[in-house]
């Protein structure tokens, strides 16, 4: 623990930091799906292989997110987040020298492991640097590098391998996270639990672990709630460029260019809404994170199904950016109400239960499960089952409004 107290200037250099890192993140997770195309012409292979591609990269994630939850919560944070850069950065690039099917199958696998050190003990992290009051918006900066992380890696993937070949798109989105892995681990960091005071002292009071969270109905169907959310958002972020490409006849580089800007467009703006909007209505109901995700679950499942239906692209396009910004405005609120129903002591803890049943229920199974269904009855017919997947998350939110507030008192001692 640093004994001068962090600066308001540091406290934001360190969320510009973190957001660096988590944009890279998401790039680099990102353009295997840019690409798919073009490896499954190179490697002849089928969509439920394409698929696992994918889904080795999530198995390893949530695996290994239990580890590196419990280290995080007894051990040195930066180190385990810089680690984990180190980790998949390297395992990306190596991607570009894959010259089959089961290296690049490790080489993903891989990255997930590096993912996972990251994922569990950034979110707390941010959330000890800012008041509890402003952590829907902080969060909702720190989350916005999904949608700009993610179009980046559509973009980049799109237009590296179009020109040069997958092979070369993955070195060189893999290079630039090792640039950031010394600032993070020389990283300055508070208290755990920030700078509340009662907070700090709950920390000391907590024990149970991984068996207090089973225990917690709020972060359960919170957690449902992201796991429905994840199995869409993840089976329509991997298949719509190759949507695009099968049903609309958009070569890679334009399907990727233009997916991508609506991602980031729809996604900035889903996001920091999200964020603000939960903030607002949090201040004036106790379940006002989850009422803002719910009903952003509800309105944007239609606009999903529109867009998979559409018989012209732009239609399609449109949907797409309509069902993209109510898909995003859960991120911040849903992320935020993780960390208030859970004391510091577990928080990374926490997370990586979060991420371990998010991904084993959601984007760990749905790439192979729409691979699959698309073999089987053609990609358009597959991705239908999304939008009824997203009404379930807004379903779970509005059960976990009934909990929440009882289990926030609790969390905070």
């Amino acid at each position: 623990m640093d004994a001068q107290p962090i600066s308001l200037t540091y406290r934001r250099y360190a969320l510009g930091l973190l957001l660096a890192v988590n944009l890279l993140n998401y790039i680099d997770r990102q353009v295997l799906f840019a690409v798919f195309p073009l490896i499954k012409i190179d490697l002849r292979l089928s969509d439920t292989a394409l698929g696992f591609l994918g889904s080795a990269f999530m198995l390893s994630y949530l695996l290994f997110a239990p580890l590196f939850g419990w280290l995080g919560d007894h051990w040195s944070r930066t180190r385990l987040a810089a680690g984990g850069l180190v980790v998949w950065s390297m395992a990306t690039a190596l991607a570009g020298f894959a010259p089959g099917y089961r290296t690049l199958l490790g080489a993903r696998a891989t990255v997930g492991i590096g993912e996972a050190s990251f994922g569990t003990v950034s979110p707390g992290l941010i959330a000890d640097f800012f008041s509890k009051e402003r952590r829907g918006r902080v969060l909702a900066w720190f989350y916005v590098a999904i949608p700009v992380g993610s179009a980046l890696g559509y973009l980049l993937g799109g237009v590296l391998g179009q020109r040069y070949g997958w092979h070369t798109a993955f070195l060189l989105v893999g290079i630039p996270g090792l640039l950031l892995a010394i600032p993070i681990a020389l990283l300055r960091t508070p208290p755990r639990g920030g700078d509340d005071a009662s907070l700090r002292a709950a920390h000391g009071k907590v024990s149970g672990g991984y068996a207090a969270l089973y225990k917690n109905r709020s972060f359960v169907c919170n957690t449902l709630a992201m796991a429905a959310m994840t199995f869409a958002i993840g089976g329509l972020a991997q298949w719509i460029p190759s949507f695009l490409y099968r049903t609309h006849s958009l070569d890679v580089a334009r399907g990727n260019t233009l997916f991508g800007a609506t991602t980031v467009l729809a996604g900035i703006l889903g996001t920091m809404a999200g964020g603000w909007l939960g903030d607002f209505w949090q201040k004036r109901s106790g379940k006002g994170y989850l009422l803002i995700s719910g009903w952003g679950f509800l309105i944007g499942a239609p606009f999903a199904a529109w867009a998979i239906l559409a018989p012209g692209l732009t239609g399609c396009m449109t949907a797409i950016f309509i069902a993209e910004f109510f898909l995003f405005l859960n991120t911040g609120p849903l992320n935020t109400v993780t960390i208030n129903v859970t004391n510091p002591a577990i928080r990374a803890m926490a997370f990586a239960v979060n991420i371990f049943f998010i991904h084993a229920l959601g984007d760990a199974v749905s790439p192979s499960v729409l691979g699959w269904l698309s073999d089987q009855w053609g990609l358009r017919s597959a991705l239908l089952i999304t939008p009824g997947v997203m009404v379930l998350a807004g379903l779970f939110c509005f059960i976990c409004g009934r909990f929440v507030v009882q289990d926030m008192a609790q969390a905070e001692g």
